[in-house]
């Protein structure tokens, strides 16, 4: 019964998304592209406001990590150093009832298209044995289809940061510990997307390789390095100092990752910690913490913050020839870092808001009747439309006019969307599936006649409480950008 209810409430998600604009099956027209997706106005807006609050904090807020905007596309070399040509990829199984194929991993979860009894991990169909399936795109450079000329559609956007990592750091006069940070397209060819936009095969990702100094180097030049103490994990990461080795370092990037989630609207009571046990690790990582969100279809991971020790570097280092190591000046010696890795998905992200924001409530119309109202309660921060301006009655030019005139005020400052059609309940309504934080509304008051005290106000009404208070036009902008603050 569980279960019915989150698929219900997923594909009132879903619908609402398509209704609303936010996003499209990519190619529609044509029957759709499996794993594809294509983000309309609400949703590219929602993207980009999430993207810019990341870069946001990760920039503009700290004096330790810089930028990177890295190409796609990039020598295949890169791949086979850092192990993707050889072991990126699945086990995959091959069903030879339905002919459908799975990974190895699921397939006690994924029904068989055609014949769903016949393909569940339960059935007597047979199956081949598990194969190896690399997930990279593949593709050519140049006008001749060779294998001289393969290159690959990136899997992600980490190891362009890598293989920068020396041009970065003599440009940016930094020193470590410092990040470098990138957003950007990641292709994988998933054989079996699923649950909306959570797995595509093209996504966006938000990474930072946050590099450090190995603990044996802070051991001589501190005397020490810093415990995290069990029963007060987060005690030792007040702030940063010199003593912190790889295990403060990551819990630091932990916590914070945490709180920005919060910060967006995520509360931590719909987040998990997931601590990867030794077995489940990368051969390389000390530790590797995945941050879930509680999602209808499940609890799945939002982002990952590994612990990657010296592995990336080391490996660019020695296929290229080039060296990696840093020259520490207070400690007076050589090193490759070690690196600290969060590691986010952007479409996963705006799902999670979506799913977060996404609320049903039984409220009164007009005439006092019940109905269900549908919210998006996104933080203002990273809501698509920050305010909507309506004229309360589209033929009184009057009214238009000044509201075109508010509309024209704000638009510099905040995302405006202007709507002078319809009812004005229903464009409320509107506005409420669309996730704005806030309408204006110019009526009869604004123009004063109810009286002068009430010339030049307007009606602002909060989406989430649907409470209206009268604002002086001249105090609108700055009351608006202390809310979305």
């Amino acid at each position: 019964m569980a279960e019915s209810k989150s698929n219900e409430l997923m594909e009132r998600i879903v619908s609402l998304c398509k209704r609303r604009g936010f996003v499209f099956p990519s190619s529609e027209v044509y029957g759709g592209i499996n794993g594809f997706w294509d983000y309309g106005p609400l949703g590219a807006e929602l993207k980009r406001n999430v993207k810019e609050a990341w870069w946001r904090s990760m920039t503009q807020q700290r004096d330790d990590v810089v930028g990177l905007d890295a190409t796609i596309i990039m020598h295949p070399a890169v791949w086979r150093a850092s192990g993707h040509v050889d072991t990126f990829s699945d086990p995959m199984i091959d069903c030879k009832t339905c002919k459908g194929r799975f990974r190895a991993d699921q397939i006690a979860e994924i029904p068989c298209p055609q014949k769903p009894s016949k393909c569940v991990a339960e059935c007597h169909g047979e199956k081949t044995e598990a194969r190896a399936f690399n997930l990279m795109f593949r593709t050519t450079v140049g006008p001749v289809e060779s294998e001289e000329n393969l290159a690959y559609l990136r899997p992600e956007t980490a190891q362009a940061i890598f293989v920068q990592f020396k041009n970065v750091l003599e440009t940016s006069r930094q020193k470590v510990p410092f990040g470098i940070c990138q957003v950007g397209k990641a292709f994988r060819n998933e054989v079996t997307p699923r649950n909306f936009t959570f797995r595509s095969r093209e996504f966006e990702q938000m990474e930072l390789e946050f590099f450090i100094r190995p603990d044996e180097v802070i051991q001589k030049l501190a005397g020490q390095v810093a415990a995290v103490d069990p029963a007060d994990p987060l005690a030792v990461l007040r702030a940063p100092v010199a003593t912190w080795g790889w295990e403060a370092w990551h819990k630091y990037w932990v916590e914070e990752r945490l709180r920005w989630y919060e910060s967006i609207g995520l509360p931590r009571t719909s987040l998990e910690e997931y601590w990867q046990t030794r077995e489940e690790l990368a051969h390389y990582a000390k530790a590797t913490v995945d941050i879930l969100f509680k999602f209808p279809f499940g609890t799945q991971e939002l982002e990952g913050i590994a612990a990657r020790g010296d592995f990336d570097l080391s490996q660019h280092q020695k296929h290229s020839g080039k060296s990696m190591e840093y020259f520490d000046e207070e400690a007076k010696a050589k090193y490759i870092p070690h690196v600290i890795e969060p590691s986010a998905g952007v479409d996963r992200l705006a799902l999670a808001l979506l799913c977060s924001a996404y609320t049903e409530e039984e409220v009164a119309d007009e005439k006092g009747r019940k109905e269900t109202r549908v919210v998006l309660k996104f933080h203002p921060r990273i809501a698509p439309v920050k305010v909507g301006v309506f004229p309360l009655l589209k033929n009184r030019p009057e009214l238009v006019e000044r509201a075109l005139a508010i509309r024209d005020r704000l638009r510099p400052h905040l995302s405006v969307f202007y709507d002078e059609s319809g009812a004005i309940g229903r464009r409320y309504r509107r506005q409420d599936e669309a996730g704005t934080p806030f309408g204006v509304t110019v009526d009869f008051e604004t123009l004063g006649e109810a009286g002068p005290e009430l010339r030049d106000t307007v009606t602002l009404r909060d989406r989430d409480t649907m409470q209206q208070t009268r604002v002086r036009i001249d105090d609108l902008l700055p009351l608006l950008l202390e809310k979305i603050r």
